[in-house]
């Protein structure tokens, strides 16, 4: 009985390197070449022509100054302490009269390294007041790295190139805040009416109704006695001699 033979065919070896011929390399670096050529160049002529930036481009940190009242959340939050901040307190004169006297704050410097920010935008989002903002704007380079301290009069120079924030979606869901208040207030009941008049213009017996919380929980003023009326009402009976009291 003859058996045949069969030659199965060698399985290739990943270690191994595949054999190439010679000038393979060279004709793919040609075609590549070739396929470059044939497309038109995207390159922008900078700084003839301007880069068209997203809106929401990290490029530097706006500050506007009549915002800030130097709470110092945004130097304590920021990772790399490149934020400096001096103030102090000036008494600002009631507005009315006869109002008290307030304390408030006066900035004094501003200043933002960004040699060492890194455009984390944690001063951005913590700050509670609206003062820091991002712009797109980038042409700020230095040839000294001390340059790169910009004080409170450049940053709010930079507060004209922010942009314009988007609109809200007019099919996004209201904000979880506000559809709480009006739900709240939906639910309220409703606030009785308090009617405050002058005693010196009314008389007595209306200078309370029955919505007024300082008339009574059950009687009106009006329905007591006033003192004119009880002069007229009539004496009461006084016991005579001999009858005990």
């Amino acid at each position: 009985m003859s058996t045949a033979s069969s030659h199965a065919s060698p399985v290739p070896n990943p270690a191994q390197p595949r054999k190439r011929s010679w000038g393979t390399g060279l004709l793919t670096a040609f075609a590549t070449t070739l396929n470059t050529m044939l497309h038109r160049a995207k390159t922008q002529q900078y700084p003839e022509n301007s880069p068209s930036l997203p809106p929401r481009t990290r490029g530097v940190i706006a500050l506007l100054e009549e915002n800030c009242t130097a709470c110092m959340l945004c130097a304590r939050e920021c990772p790399d302490w490149c934020i400096y901040i001096d103030s102090h307190k000036e008494t600002v004169p009631p507005e009315t009269p006869g109002g008290r006297e307030k304390s408030t704050n006066v900035l004094d410097r501003f200043a933002i390294d960004f040699s060492l920010c890194m455009y984390c935008g944690i001063c951005v989002e913590v700050c509670p007041f609206d003062a820091l903002f991002w712009s797109p704007q980038f042409e700020y380079a230095e040839f000294d790295l001390a340059s790169l301290t910009h004080e409170k009069e450049r940053l709010g120079q930079w507060v004209a190139t922010v942009p314009v924030p988007a609109g809200l979606d007019e099919r996004a869901a209201p904000a979880k805040a506000v559809d709480q208040a009006q739900q709240k207030l939906s639910t309220a009941p409703p606030t009785p009416e308090v009617r405050r008049t002058d005693p010196g213009d009314t008389p007595s017996s209306t200078r309370a109704t029955a919505t007024d919380p300082l008339a009574g929980p059950a009687t009106s003023a009006a329905a007591r006695p006033t003192v004119e009326e009880k002069a007229t009402l009539a004496p009461e009976a006084k016991p005579e001699a001999g009858e005990s009291a």
